[in-house]
């Protein structure tokens, strides 16, 4: 196996190649395309962070300040476009590709060159999604789900639709080379209950994703033919329905939204384990947890829609399958928990962020359950307390696990051990102004102010403010993230040892600081000390 695997590089067989355009362009290893994706998915990070500073600059008093309406909701728009499939799924996909291989103990990833292929789409992709923004009539603002018949204005719907395609094909195409990686590339000895948890997590999400990528893709091409091709899918004038575009986006969107938190609690399930020096608690139970959440996140898509007049059937059907998956996730919180308590804890800066991890990742959890109540969401929904809800899973969920886990492999990646003191910084400046952005969101919401909107009441201003302080400080600390990864990587004097966590286990930890060019060309013979958080003892 190993042979086969090391076959096509026997060229460039002890290094990388010298030429720049040679070994970023036309990479086939999976190391430079997971830094690949990594660049890329913190350069959008910024550019979708500064589509949300001009939302909360326009919003910091109230009246029109900066912006137009159109314009601010082109904002909104893009802002999610950009950081869901810009920022947080590349972010994973890059982790899962530098660190899936050296976890399992492959030698690469099974479809090399596939992979290159999955990363050179998104570029383009993104080209074409900013290019609305510069073309007459401005980019799409229907909002991130594109409902009609709001999506339906202006002229950048194709533009967006085929940008969607692109996003969709690269993902897919990610998942299907992760699910066989794993699948047929694991070391001998490195069974399926041996795998680390951050393994399990991808090989679950990615199997979510080939489920529901092509559902979305559905969804944007009945738009497309509506506006372009005379179709009437959700055009009720036509005797289409606008609500059944609800139903198909929202099929995707709810597994969607766990395709962005699964791989994170992977991420944890690995960082909290060092850090306290000590196995991860009920290894199996946090296997399950994952997959129960997957499966569930397929039936609860409606719990976005209480509010279009669903049958009182449906309303209680959702509301109780949306509470069931509180369960499997209070499962695991409460396993990071028992991981923790007894353990020898230290608070180096990827534990930091999985612990901030844990807390606010719990509000955001609560705050969904308040929102799946369907009486209360009545309430709730299109407010602001919608918009802190889904921040606090996505923020401080799948941002600060994303965060956490380029601390923690940062040092294996780079050779260098990062600043701890600037790390702590980045971290304390975080984790206080990214509660000072999103924490009155929910006062905001409960008292009444709707999302997606340029200006508002007076009532509301002071909260707003607050808000919007939080928001450009929280924004500028994480240029303190961008300095400690180039002082990691260009300017550290401090070498990393091939163990740079103390307490760490697992087989990444097993190779060279930085990680060689190729690893496991012969597969390694797996001991299950090594493999103390995947080990179960019975």
């Amino acid at each position: 196996m190993a042979h086969a695997a090391t076959h096509d590089h026997h060229d460039d067989h002890h290094g990388a190649p010298s030429n720049f355009f040679v070994r970023w362009c036309m990479s086939t290893n999976h190391k430079d395309i997971g830094t690949l994706y990594l660049v890329f998915s913190l350069l959008m990070f910024f550019i979708g962070g500064s589509f949300a500073m001009v939302i909360r600059a326009e919003l910091f008093k109230p009246g029109m300040q900066l912006v137009q309406p159109y314009f601010f909701n082109e904002m909104t728009t893009m802002h999610a476009l950009v950081m869901i499939f810009g920022a947080v799924m590349p972010a994973f996909v890059g982790l899962g590709n530098w660190m899936i291989p050296l976890m399992i103990g492959a030698p690469d990833m099974a479809l090399p060159r596939m992979n290159n292929l999955s990363f050179w789409i998104l570029p383009f992709a993104f080209a074409l999604l900013l290019s609305t923004l510069f073309l007459p009539g401005g980019g799409p603002a229907g909002g991130w789900t594109m409902y009609p018949p709001l999506s339906m204005q202006g002229e950048s719907l194709a533009y967006v639709v085929f940008a969607v395609h692109l996003m969709g094909i690269s993902s897919i195409m990610g998942a299907i080379n992760i699910i066989a990686t794993i699948l047929n590339m694991r070391a001998p000895g490195m069974d399926l209950l041996k795998m680390p948890v951050f393994v399990w997590s991808w090989l679950i999400t990615a199997f979510l994703l080939i489920a529901v990528m092509p559902v979305l893709a559905g969804a944007v091409t009945m738009l497309l033919t509506d506006k372009y091709f005379g179709t009437s899918f959700f055009n009720a004038a036509g005797g289409g329905d606008p609500v059944l575009f609800q139903h198909i986006f929202w099929f995707f969107g709810h597994p969607e939204v766990y395709i962005m938190i699964l791989p994170a609690f992977g991420l944890v399930s690995e960082i909290i384990p060092t850090f306290a020096r000590k196995p991860i608690f009920g290894y199996k139970a946090m296997v399950f947890a994952i997959a129960s959440i997957a499966f569930l996140s397929f039936i609860v898509w409606a719990h976005h829609m209480f509010a279009v007049g669903l049958p009182l059937g449906g309303e209680i059907f959702f509301m109780y399958a949306t509470m069931l998956i509180a369960v499997p996730t209070g499962v695991k919180v409460f396993n990071w928990v028992s991981t923790m308590w007894g353990g020898s804890m230290t608070f180096e800066t990827p534990m930091l962020f999985a612990i901030a991890f844990v807390i606010l990742f719990t509000i955001g959890g609560f705050s969904g359950l308040m929102l799946a109540l369907a009486p209360a969401d009545f309430q709730y929904h299109d407010s602001y307390f919608v918009v802190a809800h889904f921040h606090y899973v996505l923020v401080t969920g799948a941002v600060f696990a994303i965060i956490a886990g380029t601390y923690y492999w940062l040092p294996k990646w780079t050779g260098h051990m990062y600043s701890e003191t600037w790390g702590k910084i980045h971290f304390w400046n975080s984790v206080v102004w990214v509660n000072v952005l999103f924490f009155p969101q929910h006062f905001l919401g409960l008292a009444g102010m709707p999302r997606r909107i340029p200006d508002y009441n007076v009532a509301f201003a002071n909260f707003n403010m607050i808000s919007s302080i939080g928001g450009f400080l929280f924004g500028a600390s994480q240029l303190i993230f961008v300095g400690v990864i180039v002082h990691a990587v260009w300017f550290s004097k401090k070498k990393a040892p091939d163990r740079a966590w103390e307490g760490a286990k697992g087989l990444e930890w097993t190779v060279p600081s930085p990680a060689p060019f190729h690893t496991f060309e012969v597969p390694p013979v797996i001991h299950d000390e090594e493999l103390a958080h995947g080990h179960v003892e019975d």
